[in-house]
């Protein structure tokens, strides 16, 4: 089982009640670890993540490394990640696998094995997910962290200019279990995490531990699409803080009465201030003070 009791939603409202809402990237680029003095191999990303983990672990919320700037680097780049992983459940750091898998069947099945089972040297605290195959593609995981106490962030709406072609686009069939005719693809995602019961106990105390990723720059998005956010019963997941411009402005725009929920992501704001931990720490107590949390 994760550390700390109750699900992950619980834990997490409980962290962003006592620390704030900052949300911390994890992210290895090469052009970040050559500022830094680092190889541009596993062996880098391993000391860059976990030079993250100990200068901002007890500063953030929650931590996100980016599954992709690991894989890069084969099995001695997954094997730094479980690393950082195992490192920050120890000191009960909570974390986020920004991973976006999504299949079907028993390839989803597997993701979830790999992502949210007890005992699996991959295993964070909450995985992201890509829900373009269908949404129920992605029971396997959303049955796996229910059982094991872990959370899901489903993807909805992304910052890049790209995601509007799929994710605004029009549903012209009358969605599954009753969603309204003619909803946009993101609209009926948001609309079965926030009413479908099965997912989760809707009446357990504190916040549910399936949540949306959506881009806080996605305020005109959001109006248009109609999306109800403050219906949600998880947490947002909000990418785009710092060097992608993104403040609290944004967020209160973005999200207005669900600002709540939000975790805020910031990446490159943060470790651009790097390796020096104090020079660190200080960028993320200055992102966490201009959210005003």
């Amino acid at each position: 089982m994760p550390h700390g009791n109750g699900t992950f939603g619980v834990r997490l409202a409980e962290r962003m009640r006592s620390r704030g809402k900052l949300c911390v990237g994890i992210d290895p680029h090469p052009a970040l670890l050559r500022e830094w003095g680092l190889t541009d191999d596993a062996a880098g990303c391993e000391r860059f993540a976990l030079t993250v983990l100990d200068a901002v672990g007890e500063t953030a919320c929650i931590l996100k490394p980016q599954v992709a700037l690991f894989e890069r680097h084969g099995s001695a780049g997954l094997a730094a990640l479980e690393r950082l992983l195992a490192d920050a459940a120890d000191r009960e750091v909570l974390t986020i696998a920004d991973a976006k898998r999504g299949d079907i069947g028993s390839t989803m099945a597997a993701y979830a094995d790999a992502w949210l089972r007890d005992g699996s040297a991959l295993a964070a605290d909450a995985v992201t997910l890509n829900p373009y195959l269908g949404f129920e593609s992605l029971r396997p995981a959303l049955n796996l962290a229910a059982e094991t106490g872990r959370g899901v962030f489903v993807l909805a709406l992304t910052s890049n200019p790209e995601g509007a072609d799929i994710q605004h686009a029009q549903v012209r069939d009358r969605p599954a279990d009753g969603a309204p005719g003619g909803a946009t693809i993101g609209h009926a995602v948001a609309w079965i995490i926030a009413d479908a019961a099965a997912w989760e106990n809707r009446d357990a105390v504190g916040l549910g531990s399936v949540g949306l990723v959506v881009g806080a720059t996605a305020g005109a998005a959001v109006r248009t699409l109609g999306l109800e956010l403050g219906k949600l019963n998880g947490p947002i997941l909000a990418p785009g803080i710092g060097a992608q411009g993104a403040g609290r402005a944004e967020i209160i725009d973005t999200f207005g009465g669900a600002s709540a929920l939000v975790l805020a992501s910031a990446s490159r704001s943060i470790l651009a201030a790097g390796p020096d931990h104090g020079r660190l720490r200080a960028a993320a107590e200055l992102a966490l003070a201009e959210l005003g949390n």
